[in-house]
Formats: structure tokens, sequence, C-alpha cells
């Protein structure tokens, strides 16, 4: 480059400024620091989920161990129930609140607690049992008639259910359970997969046995409030069981009236006869001097009640023994508790002829 008189003119270039090496140093070990403490924070806050997810899977398991010898405990005590007598009824040891936890006293926990409850399943109406199975075909007229008066108990007690009618429900159960699945719908106001298939969602009829006592809910005529109930009063579902099948494939029917609970007794009574079920609540329970005083062994002790000696339960509905058996065993733990509930079954050993309870269902929540 030449300047206004033609001659070169040079130019040096800008010295560079030389930053401060030490602040330099100073940001990357504030940066590293910061990440160096993230990453620790992270580390730790996934030690420490892990370490209460450990705890957790932990505690699950001993509850698991806990609630199960709950179970145990009360098959050995229905085993020996089985041993010591014929019949079973609410006198006995397995029905008894305090000889169960005189049982379970003796299995020691180093921590956490079990309670136990023992139910008979035949206390309750087997819902399979209104088809005669396993031809699966005709109806059983004995258990239709017991569910109309079961039926009518629970919409004489509820105004929510005044509008129910017993026999549609009845005829619906016996079509979900038939193996016909044609026009021979049971009544005027049974129902067939037709009726089902008009539904939204559309669903076939099962024409079959039950399989799991809510799939009743599906059935035309029972409600939710039927089936579930409300605070001030159990639904359907409490007074019914699934189980009870025999050997040969049947459904009996047959309600151990040494067990069964209030509605149900209700339901066994010839009509007009209904108001005498709570004096044959009471009569099983009576005591002297803290031992029950009424035996239970026949099939007709029922005529010993007050009012009672006119009446006659049919046989086809009565039985005083039971081999299937509810067990439900609550497990805590700190804050946290879990609930099994085993449906058992008493059978006998062909070859060593010894009682072994069979587990048909557990459920743990």
């Amino acid at each position: 480059m030449r300047d206004e008189g033609g001659s070169k003119k040079s130019f040096q270039k800008p010295k560079m400024i030389v930053k401060n090496n030490h602040g330099i140093a100073l940001l990357i070990t504030l940066s590293i620091t910061t990440v160096l403490i993230a990453v620790s924070l992270e580390l730790r806050r996934n030690a420490g989920s892990a370490v209460m997810t450990t705890a957790a899977a932990r505690d699950r398991l001993t509850l698991l161990h806990i609630s199960s010898s709950g179970i145990n405990a009360a098959m050995a005590m229905l085993i020996k129930d089985k041993k010591e007598s014929e019949i079973d009824s609410m006198q006995e040891g397995w029905a008894d609140p305090e000889e169960i936890i005189e049982v379970l006293n003796d299995i020691p926990f180093e921590d956490g607690k079990v309670t136990v409850s023992i139910s008979d399943e035949l206390s309750r109406i087997q819902v399979n049992a209104i088809v005669r199975f396993p031809e699966g075909r005709e109806s059983n007229d004995a258990q239709m008639f017991m569910w109309d008066r079961f039926l009518s108990y629970f919409i004489f007690q509820d105004d929510l259910l005044e509008e129910i009618e017993p026999r549609t429900i009845i005829n619906s159960v016996k079509d979900w359970l038939d193996s016909g699945d044609d026009d021979a719908i049971t009544g005027l106001n049974g129902a067939e997969s037709d009726y089902y298939q008009s539904l939204d969602p559309p669903y076939s009829s099962r024409n079959g046995q039950i399989a799991y006592i809510d799939e009743l809910t599906l059935i035309r005529g029972i409600t939710s409030d039927l089936f579930y109930g409300h605070e001030e009063r159990p639904g359907i579902s409490r007074y019914m069981t699934i189980y009870g099948i025999t050997d040969s494939g049947a459904y009996e029917g047959k309600i151990n009236i040494n067990t069964a609970e209030l509605p149900v007794l209700t339901a066994l009574l010839p009509s007009g006869n209904e108001h005498l079920a709570q004096e044959i609540f009471d009569y099983r329970q009576e005591k002297t001097d803290l031992e029950y005083i009424h035996d239970l062994s026949g099939l007709t002790w029922y005529k010993d009640v007050s009012g009672c000696s006119d009446i006659t339960i049919d046989p086809e509905l009565i039985i005083t023994s039971s081999n299937f058996f509810r067990i439900v065993s609550v497990a805590k733990l700190r804050e946290m508790k879990m609930i099994t509930t085993a449906i058992v079954q008493r059978v006998k050993h062909d070859e060593s002829g010894k009682w072994k309870c069979k587990i048909l269902s557990w459920q743990t929540e």
C-alpha cells in the first residue's frame, strides 16, 4: 500500500492481548465441580431408590411368607377337625377367632403379624347348581325356588332394588348356564346369546359353568347394586360361590345349615316362614358356661328350634358337613399389608387314607 506521495507504507500486526489463565482454570474447575455434584446427587438418588426398591421387595417377600403361614395354619386346623368330627358347624375350632389366634401364636415372627379367618364355602349358594351338570340342560327346581326366596329377601330389604324381578334373573341365570343356545329361552324373560349380542358392547352367553363369581354381573337383571351392595347392605356376591363341584362333575347345591348366614337361612325356609331364620341362627350359637348346648349333627335339628317343629326344609337343599372352605390371611409388616384369599378342598388320599387340603384358588392383593 502506498501513501499520498506514492511511497510504500508498512503496517505492523497488533499484539495479541494475553488473557488471564488463572480465570480460565477457575471456570473449568467450577464447571467440573458442578457436573460432579450433579452426577453424585443423581447416583445418590438412584442408590436410595434402589435401596428402597430392594427393601420393598424384601418386605413384600416377607409378607408373602407370613401370609402363607396363616393359610397353612388354617389348613392344618381343617385337617385336624376332619379327623375329629363328621360335621362342620360354627361351634368348631376353625370357626372360633380366639382358637385361631391361639394356633397363630405358636408361629413366631421376628417382624410382622398375621390374622386369619375361615369360612365354610358351602354356607353359600352354589351358583352353578341351578342347572344339573354334567349334562347341563335340565334345571334344578329346588335351587330355582331357593333363588326366588333369596332374591326376594334382598329386594324386600332395599328400596333401591324394588324394580328387580327375581324370575327374570333366575331364568336368565339358567339360560346362561345351560348348554343350549337356541330358541329354548327359559320362560318369557330368560336370555340367550341373541339378547346379549344386542347390547353395547355385545357378548355371548357362556352356555356352561360360571367360572368366576363376578361373571354374574353379565347376566340379565343382575345389577351392580344387587350384586355388590353398598355401605348399608352387602350384595348377593357375599353369599354365593362357584365352588362345590363333586368328583362326578355335578353340583349338588346342598348348603350347610350349620354355617349358613342369615340371608341364606331365609332362602332355605319354606315361603312364609322367613321370620324363623333368626331363631335358627341364634339357636346354633346358644351357650351355657361357655359351652354350646345344642347338637347340630342331624339334618332335622332345626325342628327343635322354637316355632320350627311344623316346618320342613327341602332335604335336597341342606347338609351338615363340608369339605370346601375359604381362608383369608392378612399379613402386616410396618406400613405394608398383604391379603391372601385361598379356597381349599379337603380331600382324602386314595392310598394312604390321609386327609389333606387341596388349593383350588389363591389370590393375593
